[in-house]
């Protein structure tokens, strides 16, 4: 029997996120273990007279590339992709992987090659995404490889990915329309302010976010949502931070991160694990050492750390920054960078965020009056 919660999360994102319309063109790719979100996006694209079209990935598609192609055929491996990415007006990537340490037994340097090729041509899809001319949306679907990495049994993690994403089965829609406007709300009192002042154990961070707006995230392009974010002033950044959780990056895991920042650039960043894979990645532009991204997490239906970037960034009572290249939307001018890095620290035990000299969050709650 099919769970009617992949159903209700394949509406959420068909008529919701992507806002599909009769006879766009509609692209759905994923790992094969996303194979019944997959199989339910593209019935739901069907229905409301979309032309949809299915790129599953087999579960060794990445490792085979790595292990068997040459350098110079992972262009023309990801070559269609640029085709799509040029043509198609919606695209929903589901992530479904089955084996989430697969690249770590290959050369980062490598993997690196692989990505940015990818990333090449992901390019186009933000570039016309700020144009107005694509819409696009990343979700997940519950997989035993996740659930691991979780420390959760698949059941367990199954209504913690649907609870995420849909907190209120009845009516997604609605419940998400009630975030994005407590989160404008919170969004109108940071317009025109310029000065952050970040504090938590083992952080204490300075930044400029004068000119820069904040994005109001509620499912239209991440699903689950729940976070504001903009793009600090480039060269703003001085202090150090301490990140709460392990992150991982093109398959490689790096644990307790701390970054020193001076002027913007980051001029410091050790680890206990994969210290000199962190430093190869912020030394691989020159965007890389730069922030592209300050966030806050408001989701409290994700309340612990689960391994997956997509929930963990949205953590209610956290904030994440990114490293390299920020979003268009939100004016950011470090852009080149091949890199896009979320790192997350909790702020639910002694953290607080000021905001031109005015405590804006404590303990992982907004303490001003919206």
């Amino acid at each position: 029997m099919r769970d009617e919660r992949i159903d209700k999360l394949a509406d959420l994102l068909v008529n919701y996120s992507l806002q599909v319309q009769p006879k766009q063109k509609v692209l759905i790719h994923g790992e094969w273990g996303a194979e019944p979100l997959l199989g339910a996006i593209f019935r739901k694209s069907l229905q409301v007279g979309a032309y949809p079209f299915v790129v599953p990935y087999t579960s060794d598609w990445i490792e085979s590339t790595l292990r068997y192609a040459s350098p110079e055929q992972y262009a023309a491996v990801y070559e269609p992709f640029k085709e799509f990415y040029q043509t198609y007006d919606a695209r929903a990537r589901i992530l479904g992987e089955t084996n989430t340490k697969e690249l770590s037994q290959f050369d980062p340097k490598k993997v690196a090659e692989l990505y940015g090729i990818y990333g090449e041509a992901l390019k186009i899809v933000l570039d016309r995404e700020a144009k107005g001319e694509m819409k696009w949306v990343a979700a997940l679907f519950p997989t035993l490889a996740y659930a691991q990495d979780a420390n959760m049994s698949l059941s367990e993690y199954e209504d913690f990915v649907y609870d995420a994403c849909m907190p209120d089965k009845d009516d997604p829609v609605g419940y998400w329309k009630s975030v994005e406007k407590r989160q404008e709300k919170a969004i109108a009192w940071l317009k025109g302010k310029k000065n952050v002042h970040v504090t938590a154990p083992g952080t204490d961070l300075t930044l400029s976010i004068e000119g820069r707006p904040f994005i109001n995230c509620a499912c239209q392009v991440n699903v689950p949502d729940g976070e504001i974010f903009t793009s600090p002033v480039e060269n703003s950044a001085n202090g150090h931070v301490h990140f709460t959780y392990p992150t991982m990056y093109e398959g490689f895991e790096v644990t307790n991160v701390r970054l020193e920042f001076k002027d913007g650039k980051c001029v410091k960043a050790t680890a206990d694990k994969n210290e000199e894979y962190l430093n190869s990645k912020l030394d691989g532009d020159k965007g890389a050492r730069y922030l592209g991204e300050f966030a806050i997490g408001t989701n409290e239906r994700i309340n612990k750390f689960t391994g997956q970037i997509l929930f963990d960034e949205k953590i209610g009572g956290s904030f994440h920054m990114a490293l390299g290249h920020g979003y268009p939307e939100s004016l950011s001018e470090n852009t080149e960078s091949s890199i896009h890095w979320d790192m997350i620290c909790d702020l639910r035990k002694g953290g607080e965020i000021t905001v031109d000299g005015e405590l804006f969050y404590q303990n992982g709650k907004f303490v001003v009056d919206f």
